[in-house]
C-alpha cells in the first residue's frame, strides 16, 4: 500500500489525501489548516517557495517569522551543516551555549541571564512558573488577543467569541479549546490592551496576589497593534510600584522589529522577555531573559527548569550564525527591512484605495497587518474582530492563487531576501486581486 501511494502521489491534493490517512487532519499545527488543499512545500530558497505541483510564490510568511534572512540561508546552512557533522545532541555544555547567551545579553536591552529552551511555548512557561516563584504570588494578568502559546494556564481568551467574552472593560476568561485542565484560567486576570484604567482597577483589588503582567509589546497575533503611547510605560511603572513581574513575549517581535526587538524599540525594559523565531533563522530554539534579580531565582535552582534538548547544538549553531550576523550588521539590515516593508506597505494601501476596497496596512514594516475595516487605526482585540475576516479570507486565498503567501489571518514578514523586484511583483498581484473583490 505504502510503496502503491509513492508511485501515485505526486499533487499537493494527493499527498493531502495520503496524509490524512496518517497525520490527524493532515496538518501538523492548527495554524496550518485552510479551506481546501493546504500548502504542501517541495523547497524554499530566499524569498520564494516551490510547491509540490511546481509553483513558485513569494513568501511573506517565512516559517510564521523564522526565516529572518530568508529561506536556505547560507548562514544557517553553513553552521547547521558543520555542527551535524560534530554531534547533534550531548545533553552537556558546550561552547555554543555561552556565546549565544553573551550575544543576547548584549542585543536584548533586559537580559542579564538566559536560559534556552526548545520552543516559545516552554520558555512562556519558564517565565510564568519563575514569576510565581520569584514573587511567592499566584495570579498572573494576560491581555486579550494576546497569544502565549498553546500550554494550559495561558491558551485563553487570545480569539474568543465576542459573544461569550463578555464586557469590554471586564473581559470574561474564555478557555481556547477544549481539554483544558479544569480551573486553568482561574489564576489568569483578563483585560483589554491599551486600557489603563483596567490595569489599576486589577492592581487594586487584588495587587498582593498579582505576580506577573504578560503581554506582546507589540502586538502581532492578532494584527500588528501598537501600544498606546505611554501604556507599556505604565505597565513598567505598575509592576514596580507592586512587585510584580513584568513579561515582554517578544517571540516574534525579538531581533525583527530591532535587534533589541520591541523593548528597545518602545524604549520600555521589562524584567523577563521570551525569545524565538527569528533568533535562528528557522531552527527551533527559544530563550527566558531577564534581570539578574528575578533570573537568579532560577540560577540558584529554587525554581525548576529543564529540558532533554535545551541548547541544542545544532540550534545553538545557527542562533549563534544569525544572531552574530544581525548583530554586526544591524545598522543596514533593520532600515532595510523597515525600507522593503513600508515601500509594499505604501503599494497596497494605494492599490485598495484605488480600487474602492476598504483596507488598513498598519504595522512597522519588518511585519506589518492587512485588515479589512473602515476603521483608521486597530487598538484593541475587540476592534479587531469587528474587521471583515471573511472578505480576508477571500483576500488571502486570491493571494496564494495568484502566487502570494501570507499568513491566514493578514499578517506579512519580510526577510532580508525580499527585494525591489519582489515588491514590485506582489503589488501587481495585490492589485490585480484586490480588482477582483
Amino acid at each position: 500500500m505504502t510503496e502503491q501511494a509513492d508511485q501515485t502521489a505526486t499533487t499537493m491534493e494527493q499527498w493531502y489525501e495520503r496524509a490524512r490517512r496518517t497525520v490527524a487532519g493532515g496538518v501538523s499545527s492548527d495554524a496550518r489548516r485552510m479551506a481546501g488543499t493546504p500548502l504542501f512545500v517541495d523547497r524554499a530558497h530566499g524569498a520564494e517557495l516551490i510547491d509540490l505541483n511546481g509553483k513558485r510564490y513569494v513568501d511573506y510568511v517565512l516559517g510564521q517569522g523564522p526565516d529572518i534572512l530568508g529561506h536556505a540561508s547560507e548562514i544557517v546552512a553553513e553552521a547547521v551543516s558543520a555542527q551535524v557533522r560534530r554531534g547533534v545532541a550531548y545533553a552537556a555544555q558546550h561552547r555554543d551555549e555561552a556565546l549565544v547567551a553573551e550575544l543576547l545579553c548584549d542585543m536584548v536591552p533586559s537580559a542579564d541571564l538566559v536560559r534556552f529552551n526548545s520552543v516559545g511555548s516552554e520558555a512562556v512557561h519558564g517565565a510564568l512558573r519563575l514569576a510565581r516563584g520569584h514573587t511567592g504570588r499566584d495570579l498572573v494578568i494576560k491581555f486579550e488577543g494576546h497569544y502565549h502559546g498553546w500550554l494550559d494556564p495561558v491558551l485563553h481568551s487570545v480569539h474568543p467569541p465576542l459573544d461569550a467574552a463578555g464586557a469590554a472593560d471586564r473581559p470574561t476568561t474564555v478557555a481556547g479549546t477544549l481539554g483544558l485542565t479544569p480551573g486553568s484560567g482561574d489564576s489568569l486576570r483578563v483585560l483589554g490592551w491599551n486600557d489603563p484604567a483596567a490595569v489599576e482597577a486589577a492592581f487594586a483589588a487584588e495587587g498582593d496576589r498579582i505576580a506577573a503582567v504578560i503581554c506582546e509589546p507589540l502586538l502581532c497575533n492578532t494584527g500588528a497593534i501598537e501600544p498606546e503611547p505611554g501604556f507599556l510605560e505604565f505597565l513598567r511603572d505598575i509592576c514596580t510600584r507592586n512587585g510584580s513581574v513584568l513579561i515582554f513575549d517578544e517571540i516574534i517581535t525579538g531581533f525583527r522589529v530591532g535587534e533589541g526587538g520591541a523593548q528597545q524599540r518602545f524604549g520600555v525594559t521589562p524584567d523577563l522577555t521570551t525569545l524565538g523565531k527569528a533568533m535562528a533563522g528557522g531552527m527551533q530554539v527559544a530563550a527566558l531573559a531577564g534581570s539578574a534579580a528575578v533570573m537568579g531565582t532560577i540560577a540558584s535552582g529554587r525554581v525548576g527548569h529543564a529540558g532533554t534538548f535545551n541548547s541544542h547544538p545544532v540550534a545553538m549553531a545557527a542562533a549563534k550564525a544569525v544572531l552574530g550576523h544581525l548583530h554586526e550588521h544591524a545598522d543596514a539590515i533593520y532600515p532595510g527591512l523597515t525600507t522593503t516593508g513600508q515601500s509594499l506597505m505604501t503599494a497596497i494601501a494605494a492599490s485598495a484605495e484605488r480600487h474602492g476596497v476598504p483596507l488598513l496596512v498598519a504595522g512597522p514594516g519588518p511585519l506589518f497587518q492587512t485588515y479589512f475595516t473602515d476603521q483608521p487605526v486597530i487598538r484593541t482585540y475587540r476592534e479587531y474582530a469587528a474587521c471583515d475576516h471573511a472578505l480576508a479570507a477571500r483576500f488571502h486565498a486570491e493571494l496564494l492563487r495568484h502566487g502570494v503567501n501570507i499568513v491566514p489571518r493578514g499578517l506579512w514578514f519580510l526577510s532580508t531576501a525580499h527585494g525591489a523586484d519582489h515588491v514590485n511583483e506582489t503589488a501587481e498581484m495585490v492589485d490585480a486581486v484586490l480588482a477582483s473583490l
